[in-house]
């Protein structure tokens, strides 16, 4: 019966070749338009590569501090980190890191505005850079207070295009640093940058005494079932914050999030509550995406209505015979379907030119994106709720069409 079913639907839909075209054209931009929407999605909130351990990382980002009559909200502070976040004894590890801060290079005449990062060495045992040259920062350059530098392969080629980065003396806002590695472009939250450094290079050691200043701490469990307990254990440790002037700052808020936490808690989230938001936002993405989808899907019901309709005798002919209304609507949706599933493999060619074109255009810096095995299941899924929403209803209303009314060609 099924193979009945898909010979008919080709046979209809190379039959009204135009028809056909239109069809498949909206579907190829609709779903070219989602899929491309979800690896972006994807690739910010469950990365791959540099930080591919994220479905166990967590990072707390911000402190929120109050007294009877102040309150702030900041990055944190490196003094967080060292005395309440790295004792932590249910972590694998516990990295700090400044926030990604735009520096001028001086090379010569030339100035070069990067990005740039003062990291621990755990930061490196972390997220899984991969190395091109050199190594990466260790504990001995932090302790030995090193001026030596990990940079990215664009700027080893930016700021030294006639030969190797390795030795090579960089000024840094008036700092001097040796390169002593250089590694692959990432974009990632907690990895983008453009120039890494030890915290100990810092231009003054107070950083070492604040609560607020510009660090992430990024929190690796031993297993993704660890988080909820480690969420619970942050968010105990914030209560237990001392400040210097108590009078003053009393109370401290800060939680260990995911990236998707982080994202919903930034835009739509409350600083003062567990809840970040991530259900919102997920809703909202959901809420955007289906809407998305219906403007064409009505598109191709009233073309699909034309298309149906001009075939009231074939149903007619067909119901006369014995064929009952679900057996037709089956058939009519099976059509829909074919030509759904068609389109999106043509969607998921050209989603993946339009991925590899947005990695080369340099549109979003050192951007990585591919389509892989979860982003081809989410473009058939995508595109079978696709099929069946613009093809129920004309299926249903040409169905139940009265034989004699059918045969007549009266839709």
């Amino acid at each position: 019966m099924l193979k009945n079913y898909l010979l008919t639907a080709w046979n209809v839909l190379m039959r009204r070749k135009l028809f056909t075209a239109i069809n498949l054209v909206c579907v190829v931009l609709t779903l070219v338009v989602l899929m491309v929407f979800t690896a972006l999605l994807e690739s910010a909130f469950y990365p791959s590569g540099v930080e591919g351990k994220s479905d166990r990382m967590l990072q707390v980002i911000t402190i929120a501090a109050s007294g009877p009559h102040t309150s702030t909200t900041s990055p944190l502070g490196y003094k967080v980190v060292e005395q309440y976040l790295k004792p932590m004894k249910s972590l694998e590890r516990v990295a700090a890191t400044t926030l990604a801060r735009a520096v001028s290079v001086y090379q010569g005449a030339t100035v070069s505005e990067l990005m740039m990062r003062r990291t621990d060495a755990d930061y490196w045992k972390v997220l899984d850079f991969t190395v091109l040259a050199g190594r990466v920062l260790n504990d001995d350059d932090l302790a030995q207070g090193r001026f030596v530098a990990v940079i990215n392969a664009s700027s080893a080629r930016r700021l030294f295009p006639a030969g190797a980065a390795l030795g090579q003396k960089i000024n840094v806002a008036g700092q001097l640093f040796e390169v002593c590695g250089v590694v692959e472009d990432a974009l990632q939250v907690n990895a983008y940058a453009d120039i890494w450094a030890p915290i100990t290079t810092l231009p003054s050691s107070a950083y070492r005494q604040q609560f607020s200043g510009e660090f992430t701490a990024i929190l690796l469990a031993r297993s993704a079932a660890d988080l909820p307990q480690i969420r619970r254990e942050v968010a105990a440790i914030a209560k237990s914050v001392v400040f210097d002037d108590p009078q003053t700052l009393n109370r401290a808020v800060f939680w260990a999030d995911s990236k998707l936490d982080l994202f919903a808690r930034l835009s739509v989230g409350d600083t003062d509550v567990p809840d970040s938001g991530a259900a919102t936002v997920l809703a909202l993405i959901g809420a955007a995406m289906l809407l998305f989808m219906l403007l064409p899907a009505l598109n191709l019901v009233n073309l699909n209505t034309g298309r149906i309709a001009e075939r009231s005798a074939e149903i007619g002919v067909r119901k006369a015979f014995g064929a009952t209304s679900a057996q037709l609507m089956v058939q009519l949706v099976i059509e829909n379907v074919v030509l759904c599933l068609a389109g999106g493999l043509i969607g998921l060619a050209c989603t993946a030119g339009v991925l590899w074109w947005l990695e080369g255009s340099g549109l979003i810096p050192y951007l990585k994106i591919h389509l892989n095995f979860t982003v081809f299941c989410y473009g058939l899924v995508i595109t079978l709720v696709f099929g069946v929403l613009s093809g129920v209803l004309p299926a249903w209303k040409m169905a139940r069409l009265d034989p004699v009314h059918a045969l007549k060609g009266a839709a």
